[in-house]
């Protein structure tokens, strides 16, 4: 599937969407594990604007503080080097437009983010987040639909420590 000068490799029980604002290059919808009710959405992104570390920072407060766990890893697949971030925790989803900041708490929540850096062409982030069991059942899929692979990422360090 081609987005822009990136190619994503999607499995085909993903279901290809129509963007559902003007910010998105594409979206998929992922279903639901077995055991949960709802379905996950991969959107894919690229515009200008913060730097890797404040990305990085946004996504992990968008978990509670008190149960999060993150990992922040960097890679380097075809299309691009990329950073991966991967949450677990009560995650306080986003509901409508961001103007309104209204959430609903998913207590048992993941989040997979990619910031995918393509030389010459720009910057381009997938992120899907919802339900942690959906989430994990779609993990190594997410990976590889931008071709990254898992044993060969190092942890980032954080802006702030160099």
């Amino acid at each position: 599937m081609k987005v822009r000068d990136i190619t994503l490799t999607v499995p085909t029980t993903w279901e290809k969407q129509k963007p559902s604002n003007k910010l998105r290059l594409a979206q998929f919808g992922i279903p639901a594990a077995k055991g949960e009710e709802n379905p996950v959405v991969l959107t894919v992104f690229s515009f200008g604007g913060s730097s890797i570390q404040a990305n990085v920072d946004r996504w992990i407060s968008q978990f509670d503080s008190k149960d999060r766990k993150a990992k922040v890893t960097q890679g380097e697949s075809p299309a691009g080097k990329y950073v991966l971030v991967d949450l677990t925790g009560s995650f306080n989803q986003a509901v409508g437009p961001p103007i309104r900041r209204k959430t609903r708490k998913i207590t048992d929540g993941r989040m997979l983010a990619v910031i995918l850096i393509v030389e010459k062409k720009g910057v381009y982030f997938l992120k899907m987040a919802g339900e942690n069991k959906t989430v994990s059942s779609a993990a190594v899929a997410f990976r590889n639909s931008f071709g990254a692979k898992a044993d060969k990422e190092q942890p980032l360090e954080s802006e702030s420590k160099k």
